[in-house]
Formats: C-alpha cells, sequence, structure tokens
C-alpha cells in the first residue's frame, strides 16, 4: 500500500502539464462553439485520440498503473478546467469502461474496453446506462428487464434508459437490467450491447442546461438480444450471488452501484476543474477591471471572496486525492468517496456563481466564459447521485445506521 501524499510525481506533473497544453490550445478555443452547437464534439475528441489523450491504453495506466490513484483525478481536473462539455466528452466512454471492469471478467475487460474507444483511424464511444425515466437516485426502481432463454444461452433485454452520457450514439452500451425483480437492488446485472445490435435506439436527445458539448440521451430497447458471454462477470457468478441472496447472505453490492463507488473521486475532480477555470478568470479580472480609480481588487469585498474561493477550492481538492487514494490502496470506511463528490459539486456552483458576481454585469453575458462555467458546474450535484443521495451515503456510514 502507498502512502498517502499530497504531492505530485514526476509522471503526473508531466501529464498534469501535457493535459494543460491540450486544454488550452485545443479546448478553450472551441469550448464556446461546441456549447452553443449542443453537438458532440467530434473533431475535438479526435484530436485527443491522436495524441493518446482518448484511448483505452490511456484509461488503463490512469486507472490501473497507478498506485497513488492521483493520476486520474489530476487529469480530469485539468480537462474540465479546460471545458466541461468538451472534457465529458472525451471521459464519457470512460464510465462504460469502468462498469466493465468492476463487473466484468478479465476475458471481457480485454475484449470490450478497447471497443469503447476504438482508434485514431476510426473513432468509437462507449456509454453507461443505468438511471431510468422513473429512476435515477432510486436504483432500487429500475425497470428494464434481462430475461435468460437457456437453450440459447441468450438474454432478452426490454425497457428504457434515460440521461445516458453517448446515450444512442455509443458503439458499446453496458447496461444495467434488472433480472430478479423479487430481490430488488440485488437482482441487477450488467450487460454488454455490441455495435449495431438490433433493436437499440437512441431515444429523446435532451438539451440541457450546462455540459452542451456532452452528448446526453434515452437508449430504448426492443427485444435487444445478446449472448450470454455478454453478461459482465458470467452467468455462473451471478447464479452464485442470486443464490446467496436468497439465502439472506451479503453479497457484492449492485452493478450500478459498483461503478458509481469507483468514479465519484473523478466527478469531484470535474466539479473542481470548473470551479479552478472560474476562480483564476475571476482573479485576473478583478485585477485588471478598475473602478472609482483603483482595481476592483483592492477592495475587500471582491479580494475576500477570492480568498474564500481559493480556499475552498484547495481543501476541496484535498478530499478528492485522499478519497482517490483510499479508493485505490485501502477502502472507505467513512464515505470518503460520497464526502469528496458532495463537497466538490457545491463549491463548483458557489464558487462559479461568486465568479459571475465578481464580473458583475458582464459575468451574466455570454461574450464572457463565466455564466457557461456557472451552467456547467451545476450537474455536479446531480448526477452520478445527487447531493442528497450522498448525504445518506455519509449519514448511514457515520452512524452504521439504515437512515431513509
Amino acid at each position: 500500500m502507498a502512502d498517502f501524499s499530497m504531492a505530485l510525481n514526476e509522471d503526473q506533473l508531466q501529464l498534469k502539464s501535457w493535459i494543460h497544453e491540450f486544454a488550452v490550445d485545443v479546448m478553450r478555443p472551441a469550448a464556446e462553439e461546441w456549447d452553443e452547437r449542443e453537438e458532440f464534439p467530434y473533431p475535438i475528441v479526435q484530436q485527443a485520440a491522436e495524441i493518446g489523450l482518448y484511448s483505452w491504453e490511456f484509461m488503463a495506466e490512469g486507472m490501473l498503473g497507478d498506485p497513488t490513484g492521483l493520476t486520474m483525478p489530476v487529469a480530469i481536473e485539468e480537462l474540465f478546467w479546460g471545458d466541461a462539455g468538451i472534457g465529458m466528452a472525451i471521459m464519457g466512454s470512460g464510465l462504460a469502461a469502468a462498469g466493465i471492469a468492476a463487473s466484468g471478467t478479465q476475458e471481457q475487460v480485454m475484449e470490450w474496453v478497447p471497443q469503447c474507444y476504438g482508434t485514431p483511424e476510426k473513432l468509437a464511444l462507449g456509454a453507461f446506462a443505468a438511471s431510468e425515466p422513473d429512476a435515477g437516485s432510486d436504483v432500487g426502481g429500475y425497470r428494464l428487464r434481462a430475461v435468460y432463454n437457456e437453450a440459447k444461452d441468450e438474454w432478452t433485454l426490454n425497457g428504457t434508459k434515460a440521461w445516458i452520457t453517448n446515450g444512442g450514439i455509443a458503439d458499446i452500451h453496458v447496461v444495467v437490467a434488472v433480472v430478479d425483480p423479487e430481490l430488488g437492488t440485488k437482482g441487477h446485472a450488467s450487460f454488454i450491447v455490441p455495435p449495431n445490435t438490433k433493436g437499440l435506439s437512441q431515444g429523446q436527445k435532451y438539451k440541457k442546461h450546462g455540459i452542451r458539448a456532452s452528448h446526453t440521451a434515452e437508449v430504448v430497447l426492443v427485444d435487444v438480444v445478446v449472448p450470454g458471454s455478454c453478461l459482465l462477470g458470467g452467468k455462473e457468478k451471478l447464479d452464485e450471488r442470486l443464490a446467496k441472496v436468497r439465502r439472506g447472505e451479503k453479497s457484492n453490492s449492485q452493478a450500478a452501484m459498483q461503478t458509481f463507488e469507483s468514479t465519484r473521486p473523478a466527478v469531484g475532480a470535474q466539479a473542481i476543474g470548473v470551479a479552478r477555470a472560474a476562480y483564476e478568470y475571476s482573479l485576473e479580472y478583478a485585477k485588471e477591471r478598475h473602478a472609482f480609480g483603483r482595481a476592483i481588487i483592492m477592495n475587500q469585498s471582491i479580494a475576500f471572496m477570492l480568498a474564500d474561493m481559493a480556499t475552498e477550492i484547495e481543501a476541496t481538492r484535498g478530499l478528492i486525492h485522499r478519497a482517490a487514494w483510499l479508493g485505490k490502496n485501502g477502502e472507505f470506511k467513512n464515505a470518503e468517496g460520497s464526502m469528496a463528490k458532495m463537497k466538490a459539486g457545491r463549491v463548483s456552483v458557489w464558487v462559479t456563481e461568486r465568479a459571475i458576481q465578481i464580473l458583475g454585469g458582464y459575468g451574466y453575458t455570454r461574450e464572457y466564459p463565466v455564466e457557461r462555467w456557472h451552467r456547467d458546474a451545476k450537474i455536479h450535484d446531480i448526477f452520478e447521485g445527487t447531493e442528497q443521495i450522498q448525504q445518506l451515503v455519509i449519514s448511514r456510514a457515520i452512524s452504521g445506521l439504515r437512515i431513509e
């Protein structure tokens, strides 16, 4: 087990600089255009693929080859400092990859994770489909069914998923389905839906408040048939887990929650990247903007806001990095992953709102980027577990009680 340290090693510092350069040169100049277009930024993701930033090798090295757990939070913070919508477009396939890694066998990981990214010559996308129209935070409310045909060793999936990043346009969909409704959240399993599978289609595409360059849509599955080999973890493992649940024994966490737990520090890093962008911009603005004969930063009302913004960002980054390290080297004891994600979402929304306040009327216009950052920040209070769900997870962890 590596000792926890906030100090970044030489490789991480070089990675941070490399991604920051891509964010400055490629992402920032394109951010406004793709926010307005509300389309997936294929040309930008293509450029990321050409330099190896959008690739399964990059994700594997960052997630598996790093004993500190800090490489991915560092990388993600820089990407989302560049732009949250484009950052999500680059990182969105990673959620599918994480879902495969969390539940799949080694053979399934090696077969399917590379197909979530494709190659620089032929780009591919992955999507992780968990939420449903009537069940977001309530994973026990999932209704999409998977029914097994033992004679053919096939599964048939029917239902609709909602709010899915890359939904419908992805090449690989990882779908969480109900295999035994009587077992509630313990009766779920994850399935790979391969490219061009008959019966899978995109439903409505959502017009969003923020992260508009990220494609978000419904995924509709009608009599989608996948071979038994597409059940993540395999049938034998699933049968053993379900049998334990029926006997009243403890089993592993449900499929969706396994993925969410592993990615919450990363979501916190996304949020803090947006917050840092807004803080740095408003700091420079306050130094340059003059009113009443002096730079506005010379007023305590402005300077103290910036002091609080800097302090909250630094404190939150500490929570994120510690949670990422715990996830890699030990285990969460008091829901530290949820703490980091909840705090980061709150701080990002607050910091970006303060940035608008510092810029005044200019901050409220699209001529300046802080209003976009404020719109982008809010999603971090909502997806991968709302702020209130994080509070529930934390309160249960610290009390040992089943708080409802």
